[in-house]
């Protein structure tokens, strides 16, 4: 659980603002829409709201400060993405995004006359209008069944505190079920001892969320 800054290669020493049952998203925010962006959005946002998620993206939150730092810590503080590409990008927009995949593992929605690039031809994504709605579900509905495999695989894993505890993060994340963080509290306490101080730092932002 120790993090390393991708603008200092420093360990992050600030604390991360979690953000359960939270999707961000990425793509295109600013100047000219490109085609087909602002149907897709509507159509996920219809998809959040009954799924009670929230939409989270770069311009959720204003800091003042760097960019690409906040951008890190609003991908940290959640589980789920969703990258939307669509023709008529700017290409700094798709290269922007192309960053952020690579900070999250997250699902591509594209229109169908994008066309991915060959590093991404092996990744499983969405074209909009081909049964969008059905593909949508499946994946959220992956996204909550791990939520029980984490579970389990903290249990299993008390040996090693630190990871146990993290998949209890990883199932917070999901669920926003608070029962996660007490669990997490009492395997903190019962090995404080055995855990080293950095990981002491980003277990204790985690248990007072």
């Amino acid at each position: 659980m120790i993090l390393y800054s991708p603008i200092t290669g420093e360990v992050l020493t600030s604390a991360l603002n979690y953000q359960p049952r939270s999707c961000f998203v990425m793509t295109q925010l600013g100047g000219t829409t490109s085609p087909g962006l602002s149907e897709i959005r509507s159509a996920l946002r219809t998809t959040f709201e009954a799924r009670e998620i929230t939409e989270i993206d770069a311009n959720s939150i204003t800091t003042g400060r760097d960019f690409l730092d906040k951008i890190w810590k609003q991908i940290l503080a959640v589980t789920i993405g969703i990258a939307i590409l669509t023709k008529g990008m700017p290409a700094s927009t798709i290269g922007n995004i192309y960053y952020e995949l690579g900070l999250l593992d997250a699902l591509v929605i594209k229109t169908s006359d994008f066309k991915i690039p060959s590093d991404f031809l092996r990744t499983e994504y969405i074209t909009f209008h081909t049964n969008f709605e059905r593909h949508i579900n499946q994946f959220f509905d992956n996204i909550f069944e791990r939520e029980v495999h984490y579970s389990l695989m903290s249990d299993l894993m008390k040996v090693d505190p630190v990871l146990s505890i993290d998949y209890l993060r990883r199932a917070f994340l999901i669920t926003g079920d608070h029962n996660y963080i007490s669990s997490a509290s009492e395997i903190y306490q019962e090995n404080l001892q055995a855990i080293d101080k950095q990981s002491r730092f980003f277990i204790e932002n985690f248990i007072n969320t």
